[in-house]
């Protein structure tokens, strides 16, 4: 009968394509289902493999069973150019990540779903058979693959004070990226932002802790009512902690405040992540008073996971171990330090052998305790039994249907529309049907500068990276036809027979560090350029500005009829136009406090400084 039970099994994984497994004492077998949908041989499944076995005890049926080899190999992140299916087997790797901008060719999302279960299958070749999780930055949708839906970034959605729409945000964005097989988001960004200089401020929900707190619900989107359940992906708060707090607004910085203070204003959106069962707590590149957080044994293991609770799992930042020492070359004693600190899994792109060497060299002369090594495997395979993935190992393509599904996109134009703030406004808006409108701005048009950073690339781009539907091309849908609508990038050809005009300027596409302004935050002479040829014409001018963040814009206001904020909307630009002509009522608030100028950075809500507009700020319509 036992022979009869191993035959079966490896007809199945030959069927897949697969080696035969090993077989783990009669009478179990390990067992490989088709399709995504895989379960295992009933009673005699070996009890990790078995679904009916409460987690716990799974998890400790498979720690029994695994060498120095396969936990070290779980501990370990590679990135999809630098590691191949059959090495994923062959190492044991847990878990591959595609970096900004890495995708596969064609980057669909059948590509997306190809390549994924590529990888797994070649997970699934080694003798345990544990699957490996597949990690993505899903920032403001699916935005690495082409045609996805992308939704604002985080500092609009802070604007629309809606934590049950980011939550509906969430769980779209997690149908998208399960459709393409991937199962875990380097997703959302907690921090609090506290200077606009850094690039990463579109990442914050916002300035005070209470924002990015209450919009943790994006946690409940993307898990769902628990972990497994259908469109379920793994969601992870980052960046453990104070990224948002550095000096100057430097990224990777150094966040010079008292631990009261640490706690007080960037500790509470983490805490309240954990209550949500965040699954996963990435660490920041930053430092706290000089200490890389990537070292910080007291804030990763005492802290969040003794007095916050957190049982997931932390992995570090893309590289981040290797930059303890301030060095850019991986050590043995950067690599014992990380996980001693209390990083479980660990982000190594491209020197990921180099790693697992040294850890294993590490953990045999005792550096590393073993029961360290346990700790980690045993937390970062709790979320891969509790996700489901021994059970629907491959990427189910029945929800290929979804990404960027119109009912995606009409969720992506309400959010829009809720996160434009009305900053000033001179009775140009909302905007007249029936008359002559004129727009202009290099933003206007182009679905790669209204997307921002972090859209199909790691950088962002001007141009049409992915399909949407451009602030323009809203204009014109919403204007109708009794409307003329004319457009110059420049804004050249604009006469007095407009009876209004809109320009839609702003900021460059950047992320990271890329993004940081530390000489100000001044439009671009482009920008200005446009705007003075629309007022020459004397025709009332309404600026949209496209920016992932405030910029210093005070001293041209006094000439502007009317002025919204529109962050980064993303790919529906309808939203815009929705609130520009009033089929949406203007509710945005702003996220962080504007400045009056750019020697007032940092400038936040209760620090006594005099703002352009405050915290909290927003028009509306008729009052």
């Amino acid at each position: 009968m036992h022979s009869l039970f191993a035959k079966a099994a490896r007809f199945r994984l030959l069927a897949l394509g697969l080696p035969a497994l090993l077989v783990l004492g009669p009478p179990a077998v390990l067992a490989l289902g088709t399709g995504g949908a895989g379960t295992p041989a009933g009673a005699s499944a070996v009890p990790y493999l078995d679904p009916a076995v409460p987690v716990a005890a799974r998890v400790d049926d498979l720690l029994s069973r695994m060498s120095l080899d396969d936990k070290l190999g779980q501990m370990t992140q590679a990135e999809r150019r630098y590691v191949t299916p059959a090495e994923a087997g062959k190492y044991r790797i847990g878990s591959i990540l595609s970096a900004g901008g890495s995708a596969p060719k064609p980057n669909t999302p059948e590509g997306w779903a190809d390549m994924y279960d590529a990888f797994q299958k070649g997970a699934l070749s080694a003798p345990l058979r544990i699957p490996m999780m597949y990690g993505v930055d899903a920032v403001h949708g699916d935005n690495n693959v082409v045609g996805a839906t992308i939704f604002p970034h985080n500092i609009g959605l802070g604007a629309t004070r809606d934590p049950a729409l980011v939550r509906d945000i969430g769980a779209a964005t997690a149908e998208e990226m399960t459709a393409t097989g991937v199962d875990w988001d380097f997703a959302p960004c907690v921090c609090v932002a506290r200077d606009d200089r850094w690039g990463r401020t579109y990442e914050s929900f916002g300035e005070v802790p209470e924002l990015p707190s209450a919009m943790t619900t994006l946690i409940d989107g993307l898990q769902g009512g628990k972990l497994g359940g259908p469109s379920s992906v793994l969601a992870t708060a980052k960046h453990f902690v104070g990224d948002g707090g550095t000096e100057d607004g430097r990224d990777r910085g150094d966040t010079e405040i008292s631990e009261k203070d640490l706690r007080a204003v960037h500790l509470p959106p983490f805490q309240e992540a954990v209550r949500r069962g965040v699954g996963s707590v990435m660490v920041s590149y930053s430092s706290w008073n000089g200490v890389k957080m990537h070292a910080n044994r007291y804030l990763i293991t005492d802290v969040l996971k003794g007095e916050l609770g957190f049982t997931g799992f932390v992995v570090s930042d893309y590289e981040g171990v290797g930059r303890i020492d301030g060095k850019p070359d991986l050590t043995k004693e950067e690599v014992a330090k990380a996980i001693n600190t209390g990083i479980d899994m660990v982000m190594v792109p491209e020197k990921w052998k180099e790693f697992i060497a040294d850890l294993r060299a590490e953990v045999k002369d005792g550096t590393v305790p073993m029961a360290r090594i346990d700790d980690a495997n045993r937390r970062i395979l709790t979320k891969k039994v509790q996700l489901g993935l021994f059970e629907r190992p491959l990427a189910d393509r029945s929800g290929l249907r979804t990404v960027g599904n119109a009912a995606h996109r009409a969720l992506a134009r309400r959010a829009v529309a809720e996160s434009q703030v009305l900053l000033k406004n001179e009775g140009v808006l909302p905007l007249r049907r029936g008359g002559k409108i004129f727009v202009a701005g290099r933003s206007a048009d182009d679905i790669g500068m209204q997307s921002g950073g972090w859209t199909v690339t790691w950088q962002g781009s001007p141009g049409k990276t992915t399909p949407g539907t451009t602030i323009l091309e809203g204009i014109r849908q919403a204007a109708g036809e009794t409307s003329k609508v004319a457009y110059d990038r420049d804004g050249k050809g604009i006469d007095k027979s407009y009876g209004a005009a809109v320009a839609v300027v702003g900021e460059k596409p950047y992320a990271e560090y890329h993004g940081d302004r530390p000489d100000g935050l001044a439009l671009d002479d482009e920008d200005l350029k446009t705007i003075d040829r629309l007022r020459a014409s004397g025709v009332p001018v309404a600026v949209v500005l496209v920016s992932g963040r405030p910029l210093d814009i005070a001293s041209q206001l006094g000439g502007w009829n009317a002025l919204v904020a529109s962050w980064l909307p993303g790919t529906e630009g309808e939203g815009v136009a929705d609130v520009l002509f009033g089929d949406a009522r203007p509710a945005g608030r702003l996220p962080v406090t504007w400045p009056r100028d750019g020697d007032q950075e940092p400038i936040n809500a209760g620090d006594g400084k005099k703002p352009l507009f405050p915290f909290g700020y927003g028009l509306t319509y008729g009052g």
